[in-house]
């Protein structure tokens, strides 16, 4: 018996709240940026609910954060610590870095 794969959720980019969003199970999960003075993007938190970790969902958010500034022309500052690490897991982000 084989079962289907759950849907990967909808990442969601709220510019006006400044974050990257998913709504899992009723919960929200976030990574939250905002502009410095020359129009990086900096990445400041990223947060899942524990009931959430481990699904991969921190993932998702911060590679559509990244993803966002690389189709925007912009380069990020990561000060969170999970996009940190995320970005030394992906080297091809590092060309971002600003």
């Amino acid at each position: 018996m084989t079962t289907a794969a759950a849907p990967v959720p909808q990442v969601l980019h709220e510019p006006d709240a400044q974050r990257f969003i998913l709504r899992v199970d009723g919960q929200l999960c976030e990574c939250t940026y905002r502009l410095d003075d020359v129009g990086r993007l900096v990445l400041d938190h990223t947060h899942v609910p524990r009931a959430l970790e481990g699904r991969g969902l921190a993932a998702l958010l911060v590679a559509a954060a990244l993803d966002h500034a690389r189709a925007e022309g912009r380069t990020v500052r990561p000060v969170c610590s999970y996009v940190q690490a995320y970005m030394r897991r992906h080297p091809q982000t590092l060309e971002l870095l600003g």
